[in-house]
């Protein structure tokens, strides 16, 4: 029967195409801003938060001009946030509670929030077992959305939307997260893969960035250096605004009363688009193509021929693109790249990388010159946090099918920093309009 369905729908499909089609003109007669941003990438305002802040621009003599590109949490910039960590420090439970609360804990404060996220990270008797092991998949996202889903069925104040409710679920999802994605992924690699079994227990004690590692590897090894690249990975990736579209997911469903474990299965299933979270998986497969036709790391001439290349589609995916390069909001530069650069150096040569590296700083360095002569584009061209992760996810020995999942691991907080916010200071539905354009018979 799902064959026969499926050629119905094969049928079916240039039916919809031809009566689901709009005319590209409507959208500028009617002054309709596709993706809700406008033709030089600005976004349509649709709310107000307290919690992070992007700037791409400022305004001088009264003009708008491009500026190297800034992340704030709470009022910090993000690299004041990581480079105030001493040298080992893992600080994504520290920046967690900032985000969640709004303001840098005490010492004690800090302690007392790395025990309960330490003590969050368990799962229901026989959960892994029941409902992670059953039906694995090779998309872990879909599995972790499974399993976030079927947690609201142990939780017996699962429809309490209130403040405190909320923010109880959070940070149980916070500590959560990194044992249904890594629980997950070894459940796939040994019913889909036939590799060996191994579930670790997590230790309360260690930091997320740690235990993420240690429930990973069969030995249970990890480096100070490894946990701290991924540690300061996960901090840049936790919060950006509340206009991307997994967060601004969270506010939509936050804003219908619904309850927690929805509203976060809901983001989980933005975030894993590949035109938002699966960005890193895509520069990997196009330096993995580049490494095939270019021999020479350090010949930036020989990269920048098939840069272009890849740029006219007659390379790699022939969609044109090359992944890593621009984002939606900033121009100069990504704040989240220019600080994990010095990080991604330091595992390169930990791990003996360093050719590797070299092959990434050219592509770096070449590629806006590339896009910028022969794109017609509004603002600057620049390496985006993406470019780096993958590779650095790569060194750690993070198999692709979790990169996603670490994106989520990580973006978890700020989704529930901008849930906790849409529900404190907003009691209405988000409900935008869209104009009818059909024809009447």
């Amino acid at each position: 029967m799902e064959n026969a369905i499926a050629e119905y729908a094969k049928q079916q499909e240039d039916i919809c195409k031809r009566n689901d089609t709009i005319a590209p003109c409507l959208y500028e007669e009617y002054g309709v801003n596709t993706g809700l941003r406008d033709e030089k990438g600005n976004g349509v305002l649709a709310g107000l938060t307290n919690i992070s802040r992007i700037v791409s621009s400022k305004i001088v003599d009264g003009r708008k001009i491009p500026c190297e590109g800034e992340l704030w949490y709470r009022g910090y910039r993000v690299e004041d946030l990581i480079d105030n960590l001493d040298s080992d420090e893992m600080g994504f439970e520290k920046i967690s509670y900032l985000l969640l609360m709004g303001e840098l804990p005490t010492k004690e404060k800090e302690i007392e929030f790395r025990e309960y996220i330490g003590n969050a990270r368990t799962l229901p008797t026989n959960f892994t077992r029941d409902v992670i092991m059953k039906a694995p998949t090779e998309d872990i996202m879909n599995s972790m959305t499974k399993s976030i889903l079927t947690l609201a069925s142990y939780d017996p104040k699962a429809k309490d939307t209130s403040v405190s409710n909320s923010l109880r679920q959070c940070i149980q999802l916070i500590g959560e997260f990194p044992l249904l994605a890594v629980y997950g992924y070894n459940a796939y690699n040994h019913y889909e893969k036939n590799a060996s079994m191994f579930i670790h227990h997590p230790d309360p004690t260690l930091s997320t960035a740690e235990n993420i590692l240690m429930l990973m590897r069969p030995g249970k090894n990890y480096s100070k250096v490894e946990a701290k690249v991924l540690d300061t990975a996960l901090i840049l990736h936790m919060e950006h605004g509340g206009g991307n579209n997994s967060t601004f997911t969270t506010r939509v469903v936050t804003s219908s009363g619904s309850d927690t474990y929805s509203t976060m299965a809901a983001a989980m299933s933005s975030l894993k688009g590949p035109k938002h979270g699966g960005a890193n998986i895509k520069v990997m497969e196009m330096m993995q193509d580049i490494r095939e036709h270019v021999s020479d790391y350090s010949d930036k001439d020989a990269i920048s021929v098939y840069l272009e290349k890849i740029v006219d589609k007659e390379a790699f995916d022939h969609k044109g693109l090359i992944y890593g390069m621009g984002h939606a909001v900033y121009s100069l530069s990504d704040p989240r790249e220019r600080v994990f650069k010095k990080y991604v150096e330091r595992l390169a040569k930990e791990k003996g990388r360093e050719n590797d590296l070299l092959l990434y700083e050219n592509v770096e360095e070449t590629a806006p010159k590339i896009i910028g002569e022969k794109r017609h584009i509004f603002k600057g061209v620049s390496p985006n946090v993406d470019f780096y992760s993958g590779f650095v996810y790569d060194m750690l020995g993070i198999p692709q099918e979790l990169y996603t999942a670490m994106f989520s691991i990580a973006r978890v907080v700020g989704w529930s920093a901008h849930r906790i916010e849409e529900l404190i200071c907003t009691d209405k539905i988000i409900r935008p309009a869209y104009m009818s354009v059909m024809e009447e018979r």
